[in-house]
C-alpha cells in the first residue's frame, strides 16, 4: 500500500483534529467523512421504518450457525 501527505494549513488541520474520534487513524476518518453512505440519525426513521429494522435483527438473531 502506498502513503502519500497531503499538506493542510494548521487552522483546517486544527478543523479535522476536531472532527476525528480519538479511536480511528487517519485514514479510517478521511474514509468515514468522505462515505457517500448517509449517517445514523436517531429519531428519524417512521414507524414503519423502525418495525422493520427491528424485525430484521431478530430474524439475524434467530438465525442457526452457519
Amino acid at each position: 500500500m502506498s502513503r502519500t501527505s497531503i499538506p493542510v494549513d494548521s487552522e483546517t488541520k486544527d478543523r479535522l483534529d476536531g472532527l476525528k474520534r480519538d479511536d480511528e487513524t487517519w485514514d479510517e476518518f478521511l474514509r468515514r467523512i468522505t462515505s457517500e453512505e448517509k449517517p445514523m440519525t436517531p429519531g428519524v426513521w417512521t414507524d414503519e421504518e423502525a418495525e422493520e429494522a427491528m424485525e430484521r435483527l431478530r430474524d439475524g438473531r434467530e438465525r442457526p450457525d452457519e
